[in-house]
């Protein structure tokens, strides 16, 4: 069998799916609270200071959390609540 050296070959990855942020503040929160923290205390402390030891690595939530922007998660969070309020009417 020939080989032909002079052309490219592809390789494909199948890339994983992207979790979406408000996922993220769902497994985080129920990590936390799995594990008997505070959860709305541990992400606000984690949001405010940029520190991920706030976040339990149980569930690989710290990882999980800072792959996400701090502001991309308060804007996931106000959205939520804007649109859970009366706010929206």
């Amino acid at each position: 069998m020939t080989e032909k050296k002079d052309s490219t070959q592809f390789f494909s990855v199948h890339q994983d799916t992207e979790i979406e942020v408000k996922d993220v503040i769902r497994i985080v929160y129920e990590a936390m609270e799995e594990k008997g923290y505070n959860p709305v205390n541990q992400i606000v402390g984690y949001i405010m200071s940029g520190d991920p030891t706030y976040i339990t690595n149980y569930k690989n939530a710290r990882s999980m959390i800072i792959k996400v922007e701090r502001d991309e998660l308060v804007e996931e969070l106000l959205k939520k609540y804007i649109a859970d309020s009366s706010w929206n009417s």
